[in-house]
């Protein structure tokens, strides 16, 4: 009986979800079904709106919004089912990473917490489908930054036996991976990815994103922008570190704005477009120099600006698409959580110290019976 596992994933940039059905039987593995979901306009605006502190009635709006979450997740589970021809008795599990709402890891009282917006009881019964959830709050019980998560997949996803392989997942959020042929690894969040240039690009064109960076690609680099922006001190932050849009929002932006009134949309837009690729490009530079392939991954993959300017900064290396490593960008993440829901359920921990500095290997997530 295949060993089947489906992932399910709903990031930063907050366009949808996308699922996949993925067999572990074959090696690393075989994709056997994928499908998307867009968020309908009223739960993005929500979702958006329970990413920023203050807001009316909280817990009830967000109660609400994971139930409206969770049906687009089981909407996908069940085309996944559909398009693979599988039953929901072959499954082993779910894993449903959920929406992100905060992210302030060893905060506050030394520890802090991480909000996934989720309903994985909701979802078992609508599936039938054991569910896998809660990926984050363990490693952060344990100290570390609960993100990324990513990392451990990627290592049988993308190493490369004898040689040095990175990462680069660019969702809302960019976070970086480097697979050493020691087997180490490190791994961490680089800045923002698309969210600031979707949410400028909404703004000014009424678009959701910018199609394959072309309005990026149209403007002027601000220089004086550019160092205003990279001047944020969570750039020069050593490892373990994980952000999102706590700290990369649309008011962080209109603060640093201010001072360069006049200029013009398309011009800030390339400078945010700079600024995804220089963060990223930067950290490349500093932790894994001359380091020979990057595999970009995520929405990102997808924004032609974003690769040339990721190959401009880094001559050296050779940067592609994950679709030529094995596995299409906007599958990734998803496929990554198929494989922790199955670790989870295998009672598998993760060597959690070098990504997210946490005290030691832990088994992530939490188990909803079908």
């Amino acid at each position: 009986m295949p060993d089947l596992s489906i992932g399910l994933m709903s990031g930063t940039s907050l366009d949808g979800v996308d699922g996949v059905l993925a067999d572990f039987d074959a090696t690393p593995l075989r994709v056997l079904a994928h499908a998307t979901a867009g968020f309908d306009p009223a739960l993005r605006a929500e979702l958006l709106a329970l990413n920023t502190p203050g807001g009316h009635d909280e817990l009830h709006r967000a109660q609400l919004a994971a139930n409206a979450l969770v049906r687009v997740y089981a909407q996908v589970v069940h085309e996944l089912l559909r398009q693979a021809g599988v039953a929901a008795s072959q499954v082993r599990a779910i894993g449903a990473h959920g929406q992100t709402v905060r992210h302030r890891p060893q905060l506050f009282d030394g520890t802090g917490y991480t909000v996934q917006l989720n309903q994985p009881a909701l979802l078992a019964e609508l599936t039938g489908i054991d569910v896998v959830a809660d990926f984050r709050t363990r490693d952060v019980a344990a100290g570390g930054q609960g993100a990324p998560l990513a990392p451990f997949f990627h290592r049988g996803m993308f190493g490369r036996p004898g040689r040095v392989v990175g990462v680069l997942n660019i969702g809302g959020i960019s976070n970086l991976t480097v697979l050493r042929p020691d087997g180490s690894q490190i791994g961490f969040d680089c800045g923002p990815g698309n969210a600031l240039l979707d949410a400028w690009t909404q703004r000014h064109t009424g678009r959701p994103y910018d199609d394959r960076g072309a309005w990026a690609a149209g403007g002027q680099v601000d220089a004086a922008l550019l160092q205003d922006l990279l001047a944020e001190s969570y750039f020069a932050a050593p490892p373990p570190k994980s952000t999102g849009r706590d700290l990369f929002h649309p008011d962080w932006l209109a603060a640093r704005l201010a001072p360069h009134a006049g200029l013009a949309p398309q011009a800030v837009q390339a400078t945010l477009a700079e600024l995804t690729a220089r963060c990223c490009a930067d950290d490349v530079g500093r932790y894994q120099p001359g380091l020979p392939d990057l595999v970009v991954c995520g929405g990102g993959a997808l924004n032609d600006h974003l690769l040339a300017r990721l190959r401009a900064l880094l001559p050296g290396t050779r940067v592609v698409s994950s679709a030529e490593a094995g596995l299409p960008p906007l599958q990734v993440e998803a496929a990554a959580f198929a494989w922790l829901a199955r670790q989870c359920v295998q009672r598998e921990p993760l060597a959690l110290e070098s990504t997210t500095g946490a005290r030691g290997a832990r088994v992530l997530g939490a188990v909803w019976p079908a």
